[in-house]
């Protein structure tokens, strides 16, 4: 689902969007992503934004294109793994900061955390 908002410019929530997808596999290793023009469509932007976005992860090395058959996600696992870990780190670090502003111990929060698996 494509929600844009104000916070920073489309492209760059274009490739939050992508990189999510291919972290949750939803985009799996080794296999094709849609078209630009499907994407575009879907994302309901230009073409020429969705493949700026492309090409940014592109040089990133999550997805790779091949020449007559589109652009696919890496093999490389272990980048996938590295970006889910990247994604993790971040989420519990903004955690970390709600839970000190709010005065919680972080003991009580990791025993609910654990409660709710």
């Amino acid at each position: 689902m494509w929600n844009f908002n104000n916070d920073k410019p489309v492209y760059a929530q274009i490739i939050d969007e992508i990189m999510n997808r291919i972290a949750s596999g939803a985009y799996p290793a080794g296999e094709r992503i849609p078209s630009v023009r499907d994407l575009a469509e879907e994302a309901r932007v230009n073409p020429n934004t969705m493949q700026r976005a492309l090409a940014e992860i592109e040089r990133s090395g999550y997805i790779v294109s091949q020449r007559t058959t589109g652009k696919y996600v890496t093999s490389d696992i272990s980048l996938i793994e590295s970006l889910n870990s990247n994604r993790a780190e971040k989420l519990v670090a903004a955690f970390a900061e709600e839970l000190k502003r709010a005065d919680i111990p972080f003991d009580l929060a990791i025993e609910m955390l654990r409660k709710m698996q």
